[in-house]
C-alpha cells in the first residue's frame, strides 16, 4: 500500500479549508480523479475515515479534525525548514509567514512591509491571504507565524495587539442615486448588481456569507482581483461594491465614485496583530511583530 506524502497532506488541508474536493484539486493543480484517489489512499494508510462525504461537499470527521492540526503543523515546519535552509544561498537569514485578511494584505501591509524589509535586508516575508477566522485557526495549529485579523473573531489561546481600524464601505458611481445617501444597510443593496473580488478572496467570501444570512445570493456582474479595478468598473455604473474605506478614499481621488458608510455592525472592524499565546518566535518573527506594533502606535 502506498504511504502518504507531503502532497497528500497539503491536499488534505486544502480540502478541509474549502470543504470541497473539486475546489481543492483545482487549487492544488491536480485532476479531480487523482485528488480523490490521494484522499482515499490517505484514509487507507491511516486506517480511519477522514471525511464525511455529503451532497454539497465534505466535512471533517473527528479523526480528520485531529489530522488537520498535525498536517498544518508538519507543512509549516517543512516550509520553514526549506525556506531557511535555501535562503542562505542569497544571503537571507530569516523567514516569516504572515497571514492577513484581504484589506490588510492589499491596503495596510504593503507600506508597512516595505519599511520593515528595507531595514532588515536579511529577512524574507510570505504574505498569505485568508479569512480572519481561518487565520486564528491556522495560527493556533502552527500554520503561520503572525496574523493580521479582525479582532472580533479572534478566540482564546491567542495573543492580540491593536493594529488599525478597517471599516468597510459601499461604493457606487457618483451618478448613482445612492451617492446622495450618508448611511446604508447591506440589506438595502444586496439585490443590486455587484462588482466583486476574484474567487478565493477572503473579503468576497465574507460578503457572500453576509448575503446568505439575509437569504440572498449576490448578483456578481464581474469578479476581478484588485480594489482599483473594482472601483474603475463601479465608476462606469456597472454595479456597486463593498471595499475597505482606505481603498475607497484612495480610489475616489482619481475616479468618479462615492463611498457610503454602512450601518451593519460587521462593517465596522478593527484589525489586530495576532500570535500564538506564550509562543517563542524566531528572531525574524519577533522583529516583525515589534515593527507592526510600532506602526500601530505611531
Amino acid at each position: 500500500m502506498r504511504q502518504f506524502d507531503l502532497v497528500d497532506l497539503n491536499l488534505f488541508v486544502m480540502v478541509a479549508e474549502t470543504g470541497n474536493i473539486t475546489r481543492a484539486a483545482a487549487r492544488a493543480g491536480l485532476a479531480l480523479a487523482s485528488a480523490s484517489a490521494r484522499i482515499r489512499h490517505l484514509e487507507e494508510a491511516l486506517g480511519v475515515t477522514l471525511l464525511d462525504r455529503q451532497r454539497l461537499g465534505v466535512r471533517l470527521t473527528p479523526a480528520g479534525e485531529k489530522l488537520l492540526d498535525h498536517a498544518r503543523l508538519v507543512l509549516h515546519q517543512v516550509a520553514a525548514m526549506r525556506s531557511e535552509a535555501g535562503s542562505y544561498s542569497d544571503g537571507v537569514r530569516g523567514h516569516v509567514r504572515l497571514l492577513a485578511n484581504t484589506s490588510a494584505a492589499s491596503e495596510h501591509l504593503p507600506r508597512v512591509l516595505a519599511s520593515f524589509l528595507a531595514r532588515h535586508p536579511a529577512i524574507s516575508v510570505d504574505v498569505e491571504e485568508r479569512e480572519s477566522a481561518d487565520i486564528a485557526l491556522a495560527l493556533a495549529s502552527g500554520a503561520g507565524d503572525i496574523g493580521i485579523a479582525i479582532d472580533s473573531v479572534v478566540g482564546e489561546g491567542l495573543d492580540r495587539f491593536p493594529f488599525c481600524d478597517d471599516r468597510l464601505v459601499l461604493i457606487c458611481a457618483r451618478s448613482d442615486q445612492l451617492a446622495g445617501r450618508r448611511l446604508i444597510g447591506f440589506a438595502e443593496v444586496a439585490d443590486r448588481p455587484f462588482v466583486g473580488l476574484s474567487e478565493g478572496s477572503a473579503l468576497q467570501d465574507h460578503l457572500a456569507a453576509q448575503a446568505a444570512r439575509l437569504g440572498r445570493r449576490l448578483n456578481l456582474r464581474v469578479r476581478i482581483k484588485t480594489f482599483d479595478a473594482i472601483s474603475r468598473i463601479v465608476e462606469a455604473g456597472v454595479g456597486v461594491a463593498v471595499i475597505p474605506d482606505i481603498a475607497a478614499r484612495r480610489c475616489a481621488q482619481t475616479m468618479k465614485i462615492k463611498a457610503v458608510r454602512m450601518s451593519d455592525p460587521w462593517a465596522n472592524r478593527r484589525l489586530s496583530i495576532v500570535t500564538r499565546a506564550r509562543h517563542v518566535w524566531p528572531k525574524a518573527a519577533q522583529q516583525l511583530v515589534d515593527h507592526l506594533k510600532a506602526v500601530a502606535r505611531a
